[in-house]
This record gives C-alpha cells, sequence and structure tokens, in this order.
C-alpha cells in the first residue's frame, strides 16, 4: 500500500497526520471534488473557488471500513476531518468499557476542529459506522488558512458553540432523567428523522443492538432490555427483531413530559 502525505502550505514544516487506513492519490478529478465537498462544509463556507482547490490540494483522502477507528481519545491531534461519504461515531470511554455517544455524523460535517485550536488531545474517541470517506487536513494548514482568512476561525467559534449546547443537553438528561425517559426520548428522534408510517404505527428501526442503544442514552444494556419490554407489554410499543412499531404515539410522547 502506498501512503500519499498531503502538501503543506508554504509556512513551514507541520506535524505529519495518522498513517490511514487507506489513502487515495490526488488527481484533478479529485482534487475537484475534494474541493465541492469542502464548500459545503459550514467552516469553509465563503471561500473562493480558487481558495478552495488550494486547500484541497494540501488534504488527504481516505476510506474507512465498518467499525474502524479514525481516531482514539488521548491520542494526539494531527488535524481535522471532514466526512465525504458514509457516517462516523463520535463517543466517550470509561475505563470500565462502557461508552457514551455523543454524535453520529454524516457527510458534509467537520470533526475535531476544538484541539486544532486548543492543542490539546482528541477528546473523544471516532469510528466508522459504514463505510466512509474522509477528507484529512492537518492542524498546521488549518491554522494557515485560519490566519489567511480570519472568518473560517469565527465559523468554528459557531460550529463548537453549537456542539456545546447540544453536549449541555445530554448532561442534563442524563442527570435529571430517569431511563425510561431518555429511552423514549430516543425513539421518538428515530421516528421523527426515518419514521416510516405502517398500518400498525411508526416503524422504526433501532441500532444494532441493545448494548449500541444504551451508548446512545447513557445506560446499561440489561436497562434497555428492561424497559423496551415494558413499553411493549404497556402496549406502547411492538417489537420484532431490530424493528418497532410505535403503536401509541401520544403514550410514547407522554413519558417525556415527566423527566423523573
Amino acid at each position: 500500500m502506498t501512503f500519499v502525505t498531503a502538501k503543506r502550505w508554504p509556512t513551514g514544516p507541520g506535524p505529519q497526520p495518522p498513517q490511514p487506513s487507506d489513502t487515495i492519490a490526488l488527481v484533478p478529478e479529485t482534487i475537484a471534488a475534494i474541493g465541492k465537498t469542502l464548500a459545503k462544509v459550514p467552516i469553509f463556507s465563503g471561500l473562493t473557488e480558487s481558495e478552495l482547490s488550494f486547500l484541497a490540494q494540501r488534504t488527504v483522502l481516505r476510506n474507512y471500513s465498518t467499525g474502524q477507528s479514525v481516531f482514539g481519545e488521548g491520542e494526539p491531534c494531527a488535524g481535522l476531518y471532514v466526512v465525504e461519504a458514509g457516517h462516523v461515531r463520535i463517543f466517550k470511554s470509561s475505563a470500565s468499557g462502557r461508552e457514551q455517544v455523543l454524535s453520529i455524523d454524516g457527510p458534509g460535517s467537520s470533526i475535531a476542529e476544538l484541539p486544532v485550536f486548543d492543542g490539546g488531545n482528541y477528546p473523544a474517541s471516532v469510528t466508522a459506522i459504514d463505510e466512509a470517506t474522509l477528507i484529512f487536513v492537518s492542524k498546521h494548514d488549518f491554522q494557515a488558512l485560519c490566519l489567511a482568512h480570519p472568518q473560517v476561525a469565527l465559523k468554528v467559534l459557531r460550529v463548537v458553540g453549537s456542539r456545546l449546547r447540544r453536549l449541555v443537553g445530554i448532561i442534563e438528561e442524563l442527570s435529571f432523567t430517569t431511563v425510561r425517559h431518555r429511552l423514549a426520548s430516543f425513539l421518538l428522534r428515530l421516528a421523527q428523522k426515518d419514521g416510516k408510517p405502517s398500518s400498525g404505527g411508526v416503524e422504526i428501526t433501532l441500532p444494532t443492538s441493545n448494548q449500541e442503544l444504551a451508548s446512545h442514552i447513557g445506560t446499561v444494556r440489561e436497562l434497555v432490555s428492561r424497559n423496551l419490554s415494558r413499553l411493549q407489554a404497556e402496549g406502547i410499543l411492538q417489537i420484532e427483531g431490530r424493528t418497532v412499531t410505535i403503536s401509541n404515539l401520544k403514550g410514547l410522547e407522554a413519558e417525556t413530559d415527566s423527566p423523573e
């Protein structure tokens, strides 16, 4: 396998990116495609076509297989990533192995902007959920871009601020609500995002396992299984494998009205 290291902004040497799983050589067609992807990312919107092309030439395009790690919590930050295709899972892990999912990000999302600025390590881990292609921008190159275009740094602050609000919401849920409440809220979000009307109600597909579902709502697998069974026994849900039909949507919504 041949690894291709990104070219640098002409301001001196910078940190080398971590070894990729698979690195794609950048040909003119690839550079043009990367530029179009970067233009859709909030922190890069507003750059001219030539500026986006200049940045695209200094990126590394990488492929990741399902479940493969992009970087781990505590690793030195080499740069940030942009999701071009597929989806990634951002999560924190405890010493005992429990996980808390912070976000699921798809195409057009940028990842790890904060440690690029503060010089710290990656604060969370990221793995590919499915076959994913990510664009890597080195810390050195991104900092040089921000010096040349201060509006990029301001946009990063807006993105980071939005994520901080979401994390505060997660902390609030974990601190002040029951597992049943958090499970009901998660199921309702799935229904709003991907729910399909059916003869029995609204049909949704759960994550791959109850352990994964537990990671999303900050609990353990046993409590997820127990609460799903109770909701089914009460006639609110119908469960068949990973497919759940919400037969009493108002009843599920009522579960979120009383957090304690």
